[in-house]
């Protein structure tokens, strides 16, 4: 008997038809493949992350910009979708931010100029006084009454105006009649209107209801109103006033026939210091608080106001007060 012995031999040349080298293959194939599909998702996760950052980017810059008080910057963005209308919406806040920061230093130059006038004038007499060119007669002191009265009006419609944005306005309601306020503002005005050539001209039914408000501060609106009519309608023209009721609202409306508003400052008649008229004289230009004071007012006392107006063929304010429950 003898023993047989089953093994390989290490010196026989493999078979060439052996599944090893070809699942080598593939193996390798398999790697590189994955490989190259990560790279490939890198990069497009690369570009697709800037494209999308972009815009954020760019949206920061702008913002860490207008922080520094560049309010002349604007986002560049021509994306329709949810980005686009962010970057359009921040345009528009930084438009506003542009127009209120230009106004608020048209305000400081506006107040300067409006005390420094009056103040003028009155250091002028008083010099004019100390050094004897002029008497401490009764025009003298008339003519100082006037430029102080000036300052003190300037200063408490900044007093005003200031509560009235910060809602800490008070106010003393009654029941009004609204047709016996208009009478007495009217008859307050007549002489400027008289004085300037002007017709003016009052419409009133008997049968208006009453309206619960701060008779004072509803005739500092009419006078704001009148007062503005009187300054930009030329001599031989029309002022009317009208009132009306319209559903649960008391209606006033103050028509001229002067010189109008251009489209364009329409829309701005009501905001602090806005003037049609850029001229800084009085007489023309004013101060440019009182259709913002008239506006607050009306607001406080829970009604609207608006302006409707042709360039050379007169200007329509209208505002509405609720009718008393």
């Amino acid at each position: 008997l003898g023993t047989i012995y089953i093994g390989t031999d290490s010196s026989a040349s493999p078979d060439p038809f052996s599944p090893t080298p070809v699942s080598d293959a593939v193996g390798r194939f398999l790697i590189w493949g994955a490989l190259l599909a990560i790279a490939v998702a890198f990069l497009f996760t690369f570009l697709l992350s800037r494209r999308m950052l972009a815009p954020v980017k760019a949206l920061t810059e702008t913002a860490k910009q207008l922080g520094q008080g560049d309010f002349s910057q604007r986002v560049q963005i021509k994306d329709k979708g949810e980005v686009g209308e962010l970057a359009q919406a921040f345009n528009s806040m930084a438009s506003d931010l542009e127009r209120a920061e230009q106004m608020k230093r048209n305000m400081v130059a506006d107040i300067a100029h409006e005390l420094r006038t009056p103040l003028s004038n009155i250091r002028g007499y008083l010099e004019a006084v100390r050094d004897g060119i002029k008497r401490p007669d009764t025009d003298t002191i008339h003519s100082l009454e006037e430029e102080a009265s000036l300052l003190s009006r300037l200063v408490n419609d900044l007093q005003e105006l200031s509560l009235a944005e910060a809602g800490q306005l008070t106010l003393v309601r009654q029941e009004e009649d609204v047709a016996t306020l208009v009478r007495q503002v009217v008859s307050a005005v007549e002489g400027r209107v008289s004085a300037k050539g002007l017709s003016l001209t009052v419409e009133l039914p008997d049968d208006l209801p009453t309206v619960n408000i701060d008779s004072h501060r509803i005739g500092q609106v009419l006078r704001n109103l009148l007062e503005n009519a009187i300054a930009h309608t030329g001599a031989g023209g029309t002022i009317t006033v009208a009132a009306r009721q319209r559903e649960d609202c008391v209606e006033v409306d103050v028509i001229d026939t002067g010189e109008g508003i251009p489209p364009e400052d329409l829309p701005y008649i009501f905001e602090r210091f806005y003037r049609v008229d850029k001229s800084r004289a009085r007489a023309t230009g004013g101060s440019g608080l009182g259709l913002t004071i008239a506006k607050r007012f009306i607001e406080a006392h829970g009604g609207s106001i608006e302006a409707y107006s042709e360039p050379d063929k007169g200007s329509t304010f209208t505002f509405t007060l609720p009718v008393s429950g």
